[in-house]
């Protein structure tokens, strides 16, 4: 049996990684399931090794893509500031968050939400890092 560098990943998920270490089990009646090493369940990423890495990359990237859906909003000029910050709340974190209760959180994992968090904040109020 060869092995594969495979991962399944929705067609939702965006910027497919492959993985190591795929095979095949074969569970009867002619049947066969692929492990792989990262799998995409309900936008949330699981991975073998069971740290959140994986799910701390994934929902960074969702961030930033709801964070792009609502630039006419946030670069609207008669939105008030006040607003911006509740639909950034509303909507930006919140997808960045969905499911972390169950994530086993390092603190590098909260730095890069942390940083990531930090980023949309500075560009929403139009401050820049000299």
């Amino acid at each position: 049996m060869s092995k594969v560098a495979k991962s399944f990943i929705c067609s939702g998920c965006l910027n497919p990684e492959t993985s190591a270490g795929c095979t095949s089990v074969d569970i009867g009646a002619s049947a066969k399931l692929e492990l792989v090493d990262k799998f995409c369940y309900l936008g949330d990423m699981l991975s073998v090794d069971g740290d959140a890495d994986a799910a701390v990359e994934s929902r960074i990237r969702i961030g930033w893509n709801k964070f792009r859906q609502l630039v006419p909003l946030r670069t609207n000029k008669d939105v008030s500031s006040i607003v911006r910050g509740r639909l950034y709340s509303s909507c930006v974190r919140s997808s960045m968050l969905h499911g972390s209760e169950t994530w086993p959180v390092r603190k590098a994992n909260v730095v890069a939400l942390q940083r990531a968090e930090m980023r949309m904040v500075r560009w929403m109020c139009g401050f820049k890092l000299t």
